[in-house]
């Protein structure tokens, strides 16, 4: 056999794994569809309102610290807490962790909240970086300001968690924006379940173009900026799709740290957030491992509706190095609990969960670059490998634009939260380009973010932060 019939044999194989990975995908991810079809359609039938009402009773609700970890936040920061000052939620404690920051992030809270020294106990239940004070807004007497020296993200919300005096605790990042009923939301699973659920996790959205006044979402908007664009229609996808289709089953691996819901209990007994890049998602595997090596019947969920909104890179640069990031962390969380993938012991979390995170969230953007790589030669090759790549493209178009534009479907059809039939148009049109220039270019960052992982890259990298609200 020649070169070139060994090369061709080649193609062949790698081309037929291509083309039965993408359909294998496409079948699971039209699984998780109909779950979410269904799921989201069950809960929005239900009035809008009324289930949450009770909860504002506080002998019925759970109090919870909120833990707002920060680090050079300036352009955000006010925003962020002004937002949680004014939600509807009976009975909380607000805690910014300045984690060492080198602007005037501190400064401008001490301004703005007026916040003075106090003695509070902290028991050191984690251990972390050394904290230097703790201050407390004489405007905001639930108002707390932690700061400590420079550990990382995890270390600021091990801190919060020692500081804390709720059983349960939210974490979210110092450039987000909470609507105001997203705590009675988040939290009704958590009381209704009388301990059985241990985690909750709602829905992040990008603020970028939505008004945004005092903490407040004043109008929601859709940014002009394509790379914006498409990463809404990206979040729509992972959420209205991807957790809901998880969570329904027990399967859900990541509570978002821009905003989840904890029982610090269970958080402490883990062992809480660990130095990785990907904190939160370890944090969720660490708590699926624990729950079944003490046989345990806990669930950890994702609720569509309360939605915290947070700023996205408007360049390609930024964009890019948190795509990076979040694979390398991926991929660090998934090597961290291994001995879970197939592994009976942990049930559907080892046989189903932890396969689907390796295999197609992360080994997916290797097949996917193959295929792309497959489709450009054949075209050189001509005859039948025309057919073959015309067929990879069909495929991938399915895969994600098609995906992409039955996501943006589902958030007309249920949660609504775009006022405007334009910005609807927008997304849709939007969602048809994906498949063209937007996966290509993800699916190349990711595998890059594989070759950091093995290049043993640390660190998150500094991200340009405009600030959200005014």
């Amino acid at each position: 056999m020649g070169i070139n019939a060994q090369w061709l044999t080649f193609l062949s194989i790698v081309s037929w794994v291509v083309f039965s990975f993408m359909v294998a995908v496409i079948a699971f991810y039209s699984f998780l569809l109909l779950v979410s079809l269904f799921q989201l359609r069950r809960s929005y039938q239900l009035d809008e309102w009324e289930p949450y009402e009770e909860l504002l009773d506080v002998s019925y609700a759970k109090p919870i610290s909120i833990l707002v970890p920060v680090y050079n936040e300036s352009a955000g920061i006010f925003g962020t807490v002004r937002s949680l000052l004014s939600i509807e939620y009976p009975e909380y404690e607000i805690m910014v962790i300045n984690d060492g920051s080198t602007d005037d992030t501190l400064a401008k809270l001490i301004e703005s909240f007026q916040l003075v020294r106090t003695n509070k106990v902290i028991r050191q239940q984690l251990k972390t970086k050394p904290v230097k004070a703790v201050y407390r807004s004489k405007l905001y007497r639930h108002l707390f300001v932690i700061d400590k020296e420079n550990g990382g993200k995890a270390d600021a919300l091990n801190a919060g968690i020692n500081v804390s005096r709720y059983p349960y605790f939210c974490s979210i990042d110092g450039d987000s924006v909470l609507e105001r009923s997203a705590f009675l939301k988040v939290m009704k699973p958590i009381i209704d379940s009388d301990g059985e659920v241990i985690a909750s996790g709602g829905s992040i959205r990008i603020a970028n173009g939505c008004e945004i006044e005092r903490g407040e979402i004043v109008k929601v908007g859709l940014s002009r900026h394509p790379l914006v664009v498409m990463q809404v229609i990206e979040y729509l996808r992972a959420f209205l799709m991807g957790r809901i289709g998880l969570s329904r089953h027990n399967l859900l691996l990541i509570v978002s740290g821009a905003f989840g819901v904890f029982s610090k209990r269970w958080v402490i007994e883990a062992g809480g957030y660990a130095h990785t890049v990907g904190e939160d998602m370890e944090l969720v595997v660490r708590l699926h491992r624990l729950i079944k090596e003490r046989k345990e019947s806990k669930k950890i969920v994702y609720v569509p509706d309360p939605v915290c909104w947070t700023e996205a890179p408007e360049s390609l640069k930024y964009l890019r190095r948190q795509r990076r990031r979040w694979h390398r962390g991926l991929l660090e969380s998934l090597w961290i609990h291994r001995c879970i993938i197939f592994n009976p012991k942990y049930g559907s979390i080892g046989l189903v969960s932890m396969p689907y995170f390796f295999f197609i969230e992360f080994l997916g953007p290797v097949v996917e670059l193959a295929g792309y790589i497959i489709m450009i030669v054949s075209l050189f090759l001509g005859g039948i490998y025309i057919e073959f790549a015309i067929l990879l493209f069909l495929l991938s178009v399915i895969y994600g634009s098609i995906f992409s534009m039955v996501a943006v479907l589902l958030e007309e059809w249920t949660v609504r939260k775009f006022p405007n039939v334009s910005d609807i148009v927008r997304l849709f049109l939007f969602s048809f380009t994906e498949s063209l220039w937007y996966r290509p270019l993800t699916v190349w960052w990711r595998c890059e973010g594989i070759i950091d992982a093995l290049r043993k890259k640390r660190g998150w990298g500094e991200m340009e932060r405009k600030g959200v609200s005014k």
